[in-house]
């Protein structure tokens, strides 16, 4: 695998679990507030930078 494809895959793997992240969190609001998790609807488009800051890469872990 060439370094442009290792770069491509990194960043993508990267927006996913950015995506991954927002809709946990909204899952979680959801239930708190007492709707269904289904009537979300799914993350669309890039993420604005404000996420890439709050739900990027970090030292912390979820539990």
């Amino acid at each position: 695998m060439g370094t442009q494809d290792q770069a491509r895959s990194l960043m993508m793997r990267h927006h996913q679990m950015i995506k991954n992240r927002q809709q946990s969190l909204l899952n979680r609001v959801a239930d708190e507030v007492g709707t269904e998790p289904g009537d979300c609807t799914m993350i669309q488009g890039k993420p604005n930078s404000n996420a890439t800051n709050n739900y990027g890469r970090s030292n912390a872990t979820m539990s």
